[in-house]
């Protein structure tokens, strides 16, 4: 169950780091809203995840689907460059989550 409440906890990390870029320096109120409710809800399942996973293996798994998500985001929703470098740096990651799920 922790790697469930982990996975939603990336999830929310995502919206929250997207929806940054469009609260326009928080001048907006409803994305700025959502955005302050990702974050609460993300580190509130983080801290779910907490009670029976590893601190380190967590917080490096949280944060790269935050990454992941956030980098694939960018680059449909925001237009971002898709460079092959970049997205073998995203596959990287990948492989680093994947790794840190097998031997937990």
């Amino acid at each position: 169950m922790s790697w469930i409440f982990l996975f939603f906890a990336g999830l929310f990390e995502i919206g929250w780091a997207i929806g940054l870029k469009y609260t326009d320096g928080f001048s907006k109120p409803l994305p700025t809203v959502l955005t302050v409710v990702s974050m609460i809800v993300s580190l509130g399942v983080l801290g779910l995840a907490l009670k029976t996973l590893p601190v380190g293996t967590a917080y490096a798994v949280w944060t790269g689907i935050g990454t992941v998500g956030t980098a694939l985001l960018g680059i449909w929703l925001l237009g971002e460059p898709a460079t092959a470098v970049r997205l073998c740096c995203i596959g990287l990651i990948v492989c680093g989550i994947v790794g840190l799920k097998l031997v937990a």
